[in-house]
């Protein structure tokens, strides 16, 4: 006869009871971090636009509303 300390749990099982603790690992870094974000002072906000490289971008300069586009200068 088989002992009864042999193991019952399925694969599925424990790969469904791994998956509900990293989704709770994930939960608590998240609320972690809120709390970190929370308690450090917010960053001032520059109005200067800048690229993904972080350069300034220069602002385009609008063209007259009396210039018609066909006669505008060409951006070569």
């Amino acid at each position: 006869m088989a002992s009864s300390s042999k193991k019952k749990t399925t694969f599925a099982k424990m790969n469904r009871e791994n998956a509900v603790r990293e989704r709770r690992l994930r939960k608590q870094a998240k609320k972690e971090e809120r709390k970190r974000a929370a308690a450090m002072p917010p960053e001032p906000q520059s109005e200067v636009l800048t690229d993904e490289d972080g350069q300034p971008i220069e602002e385009a300069q609008p063209l007259d509303e009396a210039q018609p586009l066909d006669e505008a200068q060409p951006l070569a």
